[in-house]
């Protein structure tokens, strides 16, 4: 199966690598390569995850306190959201609502 990113899903990633990297130097290239890692795992995966906010799939990173929404179309696992698991919910909804 095919893996895409959502613009979305890009600057989540890229808001992601700048908190890490202002952490400590090169933290944010870990963290990105350890994201990139888990949503390259979706290629073999997609789908079998549990479903949350209607038809996107929800998975966990391995290292990182992140969830990764995704939805599953045309043989095609598109990523649409790579999101801090430890966020207020409500903002959580709120990025994901229909």
């Amino acid at each position: 199966m095919k893996v895409a990113l959502s613009p979305g899903a890009e600057q989540d990633l890229l808001d992601g690598f700048e908190f890490y990297e202002f952490q400590q130097a090169n933290l944010g290239w870990y963290f990105l390569d350890s994201l990139y890692s888990d949503i390259d795992s979706l290629g073999l995966f997609a789908g079998i995850h549990p479903k949350r906010f209607g038809d996107l799939y929800w998975t966990t990173s391995k290292r990182f306190p992140y969830s990764i929404y995704y939805h599953v179309a045309d043989g095609t696992a598109t990523v649409v959201a790579v999101l801090d698991s430890r966020q207020n919910p409500s903002k959580t909804n709120t990025r994901l609502a229909p």
